[in-house]
């Protein structure tokens, strides 16, 4: 067990990431990831690219004010400004505390076409023990389950072994003085319907919080991150509201109290769609939680495509990356509105 100097240690970090008004800049893509991001502004995906566009990010004046937390990548967390200052002080200097990516992305499950299993437990200890002499505060581990009816996926199998992992990673990075965000993920892929992601997000997370509680993981130093509950891309969007209610009922059902937030993925929303939808869920009323985000295109597409690779629009990306996440800010609470998109 972890002892409760740690705990309370753990707590306070956790309560800072999900601090009101506040979400997670998640800037940890990997390198196929951020190669993909890049190919849509025909920017080669080089080590000084990469660097250059997430300085561009990480010194937006002012991002203090809605961003608790930045989720970097391991080549991300190394990086310094072209002015010779780590990525990790500019952060630290603006009170937004500096995570980490550790999961080491997915494998074909026992041989299956479309299953997943999250790589990383492999000598995670020791990679933990690195990052956080590198002043990581937190870290982040995914794991994704996918939903396809005709083949009667995902199997029972496949969520079981995925949240064992979560524990397993939650409770290395606890040891290690990390909080750790334990995110699994149901996928918009295909065709299903709202309340088919209902039912495979609800078991997921409850088979989840009871690996969480087998491993001996404090709850209240841990952050959920996870997807709302919408029907599959394939299918017809639902509005706003109906998302916020099937999302709110399957949390009531599972998530401990003393949990201290969830930072909801924007899992291939567009920017607008995952701030709306964020809006409507803290339109519910209060919860023993916040509930946050913790976005990557949905923060950061506008800004990418605004940045081109072209020194001389920093500013503007800057300010396009400074508007989403105000959007969302303003979410966090309720109080956004599609008319607020064309102000400053």
């Amino acid at each position: 067990m972890i002892d409760q100097s740690k705990i309370t240690k753990l707590n306070k970090i956790a309560q800072t990431m999900v601090a009101p008004d506040k979400g997670i800049l998640a800037a940890d893509e990997s390198f196929g990831t951020i190669e993909k991001r890049f190919a849509k502004i025909n920017l080669p995906s080089t080590e000084e690219n990469r660097r250059a566009y997430r300085e561009m990010l990480f010194t937006t004046p002012g991002i203090n004010k809605f961003i608790s937390g930045v989720i970097m990548f391991d080549e991300t967390i190394r990086q310094k400004t072209q002015d010779g200052r780590s990525f990790v002080s500019v952060l630290e200097k603006e009170g937004v505390l500096p995570g980490i990516k550790v999961d080491q992305g997915t494998i074909a499950f026992e041989n299956s076409e479309k299953e997943k299993i999250t790589q990383g437990l492999v000598g995670l200890p020791e990679r933990l023990k690195k990052y956080v002499s590198l002043n990581a505060k937190f870290a982040k581990w995914r794991a994704v389950i996918l939903i396809d009816e005709q083949n009667n996926l995902p199997t029972e199998k496949n969520i079981r072994q995925n949240v064992k992992d979560l524990a397993q990673y939650a409770k290395d990075c606890q040891k290690a003085g990390l909080v750790p965000i334990v995110e699994p993920e149901v996928l918009m892929d295909g065709g299903h319907s709202i309340n088919k992601c209902a039912e495979i997000t609800e078991k997921m997370l409850r088979y989840l919080f009871e690996e969480l509680e087998k491993a001996g993981v404090a709850i209240e130093g841990t952050i959920l991150k996870t997807n709302m509950v919408l029907p599959g891309k394939e299918t017809t969007k639902a509005a706003p509201a109906d998302v916020a209610k099937a999302t709110i009922d399957v949390l009531k059902k599972v998530l401990p109290d003393h949990l201290p937030g969830v930072a909801f993925l924007s899992g291939g929303q567009s920017e607008v769609e995952a701030t709306e939808n964020l809006n409507e869920l803290n339109k519910t009323g209060s919860h023993p939680w916040q509930l946050s985000f913790s976005y990557g295109r949905a923060l950061q597409d506008s800004a990418l495509k605004i940045w081109d690779g072209k020194q001389e629009n920093v500013k503007a990306a800057q300010a396009k990356f400074y508007h989403r996440a105000k959007m969302n800010s303003l979410a966090r609470t309720g109080k956004y509105s599609s008319d607020k998109e064309n102000l400053s």
